[in-house]
């Protein structure tokens, strides 16, 4: 008895490339049956061993080398070892490209079965008709998977993701296992089970509405076994692990798109197989063709990548994938995904487009400071602090090395991106158990900054959500989008990234946006103010501040040693606390934005959007300044100390690395970040005030110097 149609017995033998697109489209039109997930592992699975991976080592250099000369036929073949050196040694009409017959593929898929034989004896005892899987049985998958694999340390190796490689050498990775058990739960009879993939985990939904999750495999290096377990709404859901609840739910056909984007075309490091690397790419492209991969960003993000190094003649460019990867995460996942964006700066970087790069990073920020940092997040952390203390430093290096007016250093939309993608790592920051930010973090920071001159850093006007609650909405993002001037039209989908990033913002946040608006419009002074009117009676108010609104609130002296950074930071704070006067008088250099200021500031922050979008089309007579909004607390502390014309970089390195994880509303805010008052200055919902942020923390702490 055979275990597939004659439909796909006679696509076989496999001999190049065309062979095996034939078999994956026979299986994605199938109308009367799902694609077979496990014989698509195989095959792939086997084709991707046999170009990156030398015969096994466990049967013998010698016994792989006689074959490879002799063999061309695979008697012997029962899905064992043996099996490997027989096809990796048949026949090759297409290069190096293996011929695959049917009775390997065969044997193989027999064994798999032969592996789940158990669970199906006990389904026939227990004459269950459900067409929909149990927790139990899942479980019970997973454990005849999970028990059966070799305990050793190669769970980071390449190329173990496969079923072959599991029916060959009993290795699976963390995406494998999980894989395995949906390709089980398929032959099983069950079309309930899917995957669930994260940017770094993969777990599996079920049940009659797909609601019900559990655990299947392991993450990162540890051996931790949540196998079972559901993914629960909670503190560990909401990490980047989890992509707080937007993973890429697949169905059968999003599987297989999961099987060809998890191929591995990999040799070394440094190099990469060009069949596995084109068989890969063609599939990826059928898959695309049929709309499987409309919702799936990652596998997006693959196909760019591999167009970036080999374009396909008269397809889309790298660039319109990446851009199509980033569209599908705002549409679909709520823009909970990271790496579309790290696809497309990447991209950016290595095409010298350094302000579209920027740009990017930055917009990946946003998306990290949607989540609290957890340990598990090893792999984007990475990510960031390659991007933090690698490639900006040498954008920064190359940009500096000569005296350009088109320089990035001159700029100010650049400098505010840097803000921003700094300003999300600290918030994602917040609220976590464990600090990411340490000198390391800090240093690069600090010499990057030191490249924008002043005149370039005065012109980014910053604005604290706290103070600004329609920051978080659309209508706001709009005016921050405009921060790319020329750019918009090369980066518009960035500007969709705003905006729907502060919308969620919004949402984590309780819905603070709404009610800041309405308190700001029904109080007549507003507690922010609080603390400015306090200090007139004190200290002698700056007179460029009243006329221009820029410098110092107040003339004094405390605000001038910078050594120590303490007298700064008293002002910081300050400003931090009139942030609502002065963005507005310094948003745009026209008479209207002097009237707006004095009929009151709530146009600016987005209450009407349909105005603020004519605003945004009337032309100016001057370049419109960046604007951004600063949601993380060490940033906002450190907002007037950005702005100075000689920077405190003593000052700016210890608010960066100060051990303070603040959570808003919620833990009361530590020793450390409390000191440099300029980072509570305009906190909603904690413990501490604006008043006592000034007067109960700054002040003491100077006399203790004196």
């Amino acid at each position: 008895m055979t275990e597939f149609c004659d439909d796909v017995i006679k696509l076989f033998p496999l001999r190049a490339i065309p062979d095996v697109i034939k078999l994956f489209r026979q299986q994605l039109n199938n109308r009367e049956e799902e694609p077979d997930l496990t014989l698509l592992s195989i095959v792939t699975g086997l084709i991707e061993h046999s170009l990156t991976t030398k015969v096994l080592e466990s049967t013998g250099a010698g016994s792989s080398t006689s074959h490879n000369n002799n063999n061309n036929n695979n008697n012997h073949v029962d899905g064992g070892k043996g099996g490997t050196a027989a096809v990796t040694g048949g026949d090759t009409t297409g290069g190096n490209f293996p011929v695959i017959r049917y009775d390997t593929v065969e044997a193989l898929y027999k064994r798999f079965k032969s592996v789940l034989a158990p669970i199906e004896k006990l389904l026939v005892k227990t004459t269950t008709d459900s067409k929909f899987a149990s927790r139990e049985i899942i479980k019970k998958v997973s454990d005849i998977i999970w028990n059966s694999l070799l305990r050793s340390s190669y769970k980071d190796r390449a190329h173990l993701q496969s079923l072959y490689s599991y029916l060959c050498g009993n290795k699976l990775d963390c995406f494998g296992v999980a894989f395995a058990v949906v390709a089980g739960c398929q032959m099983l009879g069950y079309r309930d089970v899917h995957l669930a993939i994260s940017e770094d985990h993969v777990w599996v939904v079920f049940g009659k509405t797909g609601d019900e999750t559990i655990e299947v495999t392991w993450h990162g290096k540890g051996a931790e076994d949540k196998r079972g377990q559901s993914v629960a709404p909670g503190i560990e859901s909401q990490t980047w692990l989890y992509v707080a609840g937007h993973p890429v739910v697949c169905n059968r056909y999003m599987e297989v798109a999961a099987i060809v984007s998890a191929i591995n075309p990999s040799l070394t490091a440094t190099s990469a197989c060009l069949e596995v690397a084109d068989l890969q790419q063609q599939l990826l492209w059928l898959l695309y063709d049929m709309g499987h991969l409309r919702k799936y960003p990652m596998a997006l993000g693959c196909l760019g990548e591999l167009e970036e190094v080999e374009p396909t003649g008269g397809r889309k460019s790298c660039e319109e994938l990446y851009n199509e990867s980033v569209r599908s995460a705002q549409t679909y996942y709520r823009n909970h995904h990271v790496y579309p964006y790290t696809y497309q700066g990447g991209y950016y970087y290595r095409k010298n487009m350094y302000r579209e790069a920027f740009a990017s990073w930055a917009d990946s920020s946003d998306v990290i400071r949607l989540y609290n940092y957890s340990r598990d997040d090893e792999e984007i952390y990475k990510e960031f602090l390659d991007i933090a203390n690698e490639l900006i430093p040498q954008v920064m290096k190359l940009e500096s090395s000569g005296h350009s007016a088109k320089s990035i250093l001159r700029d100010a939309s650049c400098f505010a991106n840097l803000l921003r993608f700094y300003d999300g790592i600290c918030k994602w920051e917040e609220g976590s158990q464990t600090p990411i930010l340490h000198i390391g973090w800090a240093k690069p920071l600090v010499a990057t900054i030191a490249k924008f001159d002043h005149d370039i850093r005065s012109q980014v006007i910053i604005k604290c959500a706290d103070q600004e609650p329609q920051a978080q909405h659309p209508t706001h993002g709009q005016e921050n989008g405009s921060k790319n001037g020329a750019d918009d039209s090369l980066h518009h989908h960035n500007n969709n990234n705003n905006n729907i990033v502060k919308a969620d913002a919004n949402v984590t946040n309780g819905g603070r946006g709404a009610n800041g608006s309405s308190g700001v419009k029904g109080n007549p002074l507003p507690k922010s103010l609080e603390a400015l009117v306090g200090k007139c009676g004190e200290k002698l108010l700056n007179p460029e501040f009243l006329l221009q609104g820029g410098g110092q609130p107040f003339t004094t002296e405390e605000s001038a040693p910078s050594s120590d950074g303490e007298g700064t930071t008293v002002s910081s704070a300050a400003v931090d606390t009139t942030t609502e006067v002065k963005p507005a008088s310094n948003g745009k250099r026209e008479e209207g934005a002097t009237k707006k200021q004095q009929e009151g500031e709530e146009p600016e922050k987005g209450v009407k959007p349909e105005k603020q979008r004519e605003k945004a089309q009337e032309p100016d007579a001057e370049p419109k300044r960046p604007i951004i909004v600063l949601y993380s607390q060490k940033m906002k502390g450190l907002k007037d100390l950005l702005l100075t014309e000689k920077l405190n970089t003593n000052a700016i390195s210890l608010q960066i690395t100060a051990q303070s994880q603040v959570q808003v509303g919620g833990k009361k805010l530590r020793g450390s970040q409390v000191s440099l008052g300029g980072s509570i200055g305009g906190t909603t919902g904690g413990t501490v005030t604006v008043g006592d942020g000034i007067e109960g923390n700054t002040r003491p702490k100077r006399a203790r110097r004196e």
